[in-house]
């Protein structure tokens, strides 16, 4: 097991059963933790052998504190803070960590000041245009690479079959389970071709549930059967993909499980189902232990990591209490399970640090990448908002913005070049903007909502929401949604009214919007996930 490239990992004949065990615990570490908390994970790494890390913008950014109300700080220099962190915990190390982190959307998602690309719901809009998501995944894993990460716990092949699902819903490439695969295919592929790691999540499926399982156990009532038909389909299919890793939810399964244990926990689940009958012998690793759908459940430290090994885990994510969990993992005195689990770990350490990054050829820019998404993502819904407007007579039209959007070059462009009037609709003056509303022909809507996430009506305020359903109940209304598409399932449906589908309020899907209301560009892409439309008829 010796390794042959340039980095040294040593000798894995060698490692004690301690050491070996060390090796599969992936530590979460924060980009903005104090030098004493980063002292500590040093100290960790050294004593106790660890094998991985997965960074994190800070602790009060962790998916268990959306309830917290900690304040999450701007930090500009994060990723300057990234890669000499990543640096430093790899000194501490006596051999060579895995570095890991959530990219779904680019590093983006955890780190300010770094190339964001659309959301995989966005990317479910695309028709025959896999060659983009192809590129969206090796433009992620060459930044990744770039930073000193090799892992990108992605994608997300989940199904979103529920819109009120509060945590998969946009992270989703939607809720036809050959689109996700498919999609997912080509994301895997663009990230394999520049060496990094992949990681299908969040075994056996998450797409179902109303429950966010940062907070609570989702239970998801199905039978094996239909699990098998349905959730699993994305990873089943994908297994000849080169899966390097599967993430397992934190997930109750009653009618597969009636141990009432979450699949995290669960032989049947981790060992019956995705290792044997499926036949996957990459390795397994949980979603993070923090949770509260499973934290909660074991108050003994070490308790949660030790259940979890003895159903067949082979990665700890995020565990909180690493050094007692080590600790009871050797007292279950299973050599041959440990050393099972060691080497596809290991086996993962000696396909990255003997990859040399050949020269990539010359790819998209960020920005040429993300318009190229947003000219074949934009999506149609009863017609074109365009021709709403009788012979482009614009002068009798009133561009409302709802939201507050950090640039808006689509009503900038309305107003400035168009001659739009244009308002923002707000709690302060909604009754002044209404009024005005009432004598215009046409009213065009830049709907920009506060939050991804359908909680808390994805953050609209309920006095806005009403005046938003009241002009549309007018019948004539052009809505542009810079957004989760599932907000629609807010607003009153009329086929008299345009809505139109951009889904991301990036600078170049405002841009792109722009040219389709002019007339420029045609609407090429498809929705994603299914709406409600139980408002209206249509």
């Amino acid at each position: 097991m010796n390794n042959d490239s340039g980095i040294d990992l040593g000798n894995a004949d060698e490692f004690t059963v301690a050491q070996k065990v060390g090796q599969l615990f992936m530590l979460a570490v924060f980009i903005n933790d104090s030098d004493e908390e980063v002292e500590k994970v040093e100290r960790i790494i050294t004593e106790k052998h660890i094998g991985a890390l997965c960074f994190f913008h800070s602790r009060a950014s962790t998916a268990t504190n959306f309830e917290g109300k900690k304040k999450v700080l701007f930090n500009e220099n994060s990723y300057e803070r990234l890669k000499t962190l990543v640096k430093k915990y790899q000194e501490a190390a006596n051999t060579p960590l895995l570095i890991a982190i959530d990219a779904e959307w680019g590093l983006a998602m955890r780190i300010e000041n770094t190339p964001r690309y659309p959301y995989a719901l966005t990317l479910g809009a695309l028709r025959h245009k896999e060659d983009l998501i192809y590129e969206v995944g090796r433009k992620i894993g060459m930044d990744c690479l770039q930073a000193g990460i090799h892992w990108n716990l992605a994608p997300v092949v989940d199904i979103n079959s529920n819109v009120e699902n509060p945590v998969i819903g946009y992270r989703s490439f939607g809720d036809d389970k050959e689109q996700v695969t498919q999609k997912a295919k080509a994301y895997l592929k663009g990230m394999r071709d520049v060496g990094i790691l992949n990681c299908l999540k969040h075994f056996p499926g998450h797409g179902d549930t109303k429950t966010d399982s940062h907070l609570a156990l989702p239970v998801i009532d199905k039978s094996e059967r239909e699990l098998l038909k349905n959730e699993c389909y994305p990873f089943e299919k994908l297994l000849p993909e080169h899966i390097d890793s599967i993430m397992i939810g934190h997930l109750a399964l009653p009618q597969v499980d009636d141990s009432e244990k979450p699949a995290t926990l669960s032989k049947k689940v981790i060992t019956e189902i995705l290792r044997n009958r499926l036949g996957f012998e990459g390795v397994i690793i949980s979603d993070a232990l923090n949770m509260h759908a499973v934290s909660k459940r074991f108050p003994k430290k070490g308790d949660l990591e030790s259940e979890a090994f003895k159903a067949g885990m082979d990665m700890f994510c995020f565990s909180e209490h690493p050094e007692e969990a080590i600790e009871k993992i050797i007292l279950q005195k299973d050599d041959m399970r440990i050393q099972t689990s060691f080497e596809r770990v290991w086996k993962l350490k000696q396909k990255t640090f003997k990859l040399s990054n050949s020269e990539n050829d010359k790819v998209l820019s960020t920005e040429q990448l993300n318009l190229e998404i947003a000219k074949n993502c934009i999506t149609e819904l009863f017609g074109n908002a365009h021709k709403k407007l009788v012979n482009n007579h614009y002068e009798n039209a009133l561009n409302l913005i709802i939201g507050n959007p950090k640039t808006n070059l689509f009503s900038t462009n309305l107003e400035e070049i168009l001659g739009i009037e244009t308002h923002t609709l707000a709690p302060p003056s909604l009754e002044l903007v209404q009024n005005r509303s009432k004598n215009k022909n046409h009213i065009v809507i830049a709907l920009f909502p506060p939050s991804v996430k359908p909680q808390n009506t994805f953050g609209f305020d309920s006095a806005l929401l009403n005046a938003l359903n009241d002009l549309l109940n007018l019948g004539n209304c052009s809505v542009y949604l810079f957004g989760n598409p599932l907000v629609l399932n807010l607003l009153p449906w009329n086929r008299a009214n345009a809505y139109v589908l951009v889904y991301q309020d990036f600078p170049e899907f405002q841009k792109i919007a722009y040219q389709h209301f002019t007339g420029k560009i045609p609407a090429l892409g498809r929705l994603p996930v299914q709406l409600k439309m139980n408002h209206h008829e249509i």
